[in-house]
């Protein structure tokens, strides 16, 4: 039981019962019920020692910029006070109160030296602006001067629902991938290097678009690399499978690969099923181990020898 499970989700109560007083269903999904006895109940049947905790979409930001950093500190407060009675089986990403740029760098300040949390969670988009839009600079280099792990999470598209069809099945995916182009396009990996970008669920389709990716590079008068795609972390949350790992294995950096599980909003089971069909892939048991643990104690040194 070693891994460090980079894409695990808190749903604090007061959180859950503020969504479902809106009506949000994330994804197109129930908010799910969450304890910290069940995650570690969870943890301990698949094989986690470590679960960094990060709130998923919709984040805090509902229009009013000072409930949105309220909520964003209780949030906070709420994982480092579990992180700190727990270190060796949780960590978290600490939550911004996105788009409000001025309160995310003073939250984020806050929680990195105050709340020692382990780095930031950002959702892809906020309002249909992505990750490399210049509103978003100021953030960008606050976190690139920290040298942060930021891992990106899907939020809801832009774009109206298609009836029957939950945001979870592909839009999340599109909507990683969309920001992962921004970033690369705004030419913020390269000015903002000092950031670690986790990208949620193998990065969505990036990998498989890989080559498109670097023709529309070529088109915007950028150097085409495959480099610029090994910057980014991917977790493989409910993306472990004989369909997805080849794309994603031919397009990362094997150092940048995290192992993911997206509980509770993945239901256990759920996770089991992914896990088996992983842990009968055939990969090199140098890059399993890397997967499961040695690649996120890189990015999170202070997990190193809590085995």
């Amino acid at each position: 039981m070693n891994r460090i499970d980079t894409h695990q989700h808190v749903v604090p109560p007061r959180y859950a019962e503020w969504l479902k007083a809106k009506g949000i269903r994330p994804g197109g999904v129930d908010v799910p019920d969450w304890s910290e006895s069940a995650a570690l109940e969870f943890m301990d049947g698949h094989g986690i020692q470590t679960g960094i905790l990060s709130l998923s979409t919709p984040g805090v930001h509902f229009g009013d910029d000072e409930e949105a950093r309220r909520w964003a500190r209780e949030i906070n407060l709420y994982c480092a006070d579990i992180k700190d009675r727990r270190p060796g089986r949780f960590g978290f990403f600490a939550t911004l109160p996105m788009p409000d740029v001025d309160g995310a760098i003073e939250e984020a300040e806050y929680a990195l030296d105050v709340l020692k949390a382990d780095g930031i969670v950002l959702l892809a988009n906020y309002e249909g602006r992505y990750l490399g839009d210049k509103d978003f600079v100021p953030l960008l280099e606050f976190l690139h001067e920290r040298g942060t792990t930021v891992f990106v999470h899907p939020g809801e598209l832009p774009a109206e629902p298609v009836p029957g069809i939950p945001g979870f099945t592909a839009d999340f995916l599109l909507d990683t991938t969309r920001t992962a182009i921004s970033l690369i396009l705004s030419g913020a990996m390269t000015q903002y290097a000092g950031i670690r970008f986790i990208l949620a669920h193998a990065g969505g389709f990036v990998p498989y678009i890989a080559y498109r990716i670097l023709l529309t590079m070529a088109k915007e008068g950028l150097p085409p690399s495959l480099d610029v795609l090994k910057q980014f972390y991917f977790d493989i949350a409910l993306s472990a499978t004989p369909a997805a790992l080849p794309s994603l294995l031919e397009v990362a950096d094997p150092d940048h690969i995290t192992y993911g599980s997206d509980f509770p909003f993945a239901p256990p089971i759920a996770v089991g099923a992914i896990n088996g069909l992983y842990e009968q892939y055939p990969l090199d048991p140098e890059l399993r181990r890397a997967i499961d643990r040695g690649n996120a104690e890189t990015l999170f040194p202070r997990l190193e020898g809590q085995q």
